[in-house]
């Protein structure tokens, strides 16, 4: 199936550049296809030419992506069930905006095969990397380093929550704590408040805010403190 064209910004004077946005696809489901393809054969060369080099056994590689599906340059995720048993897409607050796998690779470090279901986020990657190197985060660093998870020790330390906020779209906050997730939207206007237990409602479907109440004004005190005001990043209110 080719799916929908996608009209996009060409610049047809010169077929080498392109300036603004994504470019046009007749066929979006083949270029998506393409592209996996293509960004598996670049890391598969770089693994190799690691292992070239002499360097893959001092060596750790980390996979991972910067949010969940989009939806930008015809990506049809509806097409490829690219959130899979998640809801949401990028610039979303859901668990499929968000949450993305960490693939970790180091033979005779990282077990291979293992999976780990440590609550962490990319602000942990930092902190992490100096564990490892033997280096010192000066300053201030909300991150905890996942190495004790990564190398299968013991002592890995929790967040007692970890948050995120987005100023587009009229803005919108959301915070985990455990299982708990609470989602405030839009910040713009009158805000919604929307509680999931992500322990047996994973898609997000039913909001267990009115029945909660106190665990909604636990995480919403919790969701005030964790910003610092900016007037960069100010949602107005």
């Amino acid at each position: 199936e080719e799916g929908k064209p996608y009209e996009g910004v060409d610049d047809i004077k010169n077929p080498y550049y392109k300036y603004g946005g994504y470019c046009s696809s007749e066929n979006p489901h083949a270029d998506f296809a393409s592209m996996v393809t293509r960004f598996d054969a670049y890391v598969g060369e770089i693994m190799q030419t690691l292992k070239r080099l002499g360097l893959d056994k001092n060596t750790i590689v980390f996979f991972a992506s910067d949010n969940g599906p989009h939806q930008e340059g015809g990506a049809d995720p509806d097409f490829f069930n690219s959130y899979g048993p998640f809801r949401g897409i990028k610039r979303d607050m859901y668990e499929g905006g968000i949450r993305v796998p960490l693939i970790a690779w180091a033979p005779g470090k990282v077990e291979a095969g293992t999976c780990s279901d440590h609550i962490s986020a990319f602000w942990d990657v930092m902190p992490t990397l100096a564990d490892i190197a033997g280096g010192e985060i000066k300053g201030e660093c909300d991150g905890i380093s996942f190495a004790p998870t990564l190398f299968g020790g013991k002592g890995q330390k929790q967040h007692e929550y970890l948050y995120w906020e987005f100023h587009e779209q009229n803005g919108r906050e959301a915070l985990r704590c455990g299982d708990w997730k609470l989602i405030r939207q839009p910040i713009v206007g009158e805000a919604i408040l929307e509680l999931y237990d992500l322990s047996s409602d994973l898609h997000e479907d039913n909001n267990l805010a009115q029945q909660n109440p106190e665990k909604v004004k636990e995480l919403e005190a919790l969701m005030d403190g964790a910003r610092t005001e900016s007037p960069l990043f100010n949602f107005g209110r």
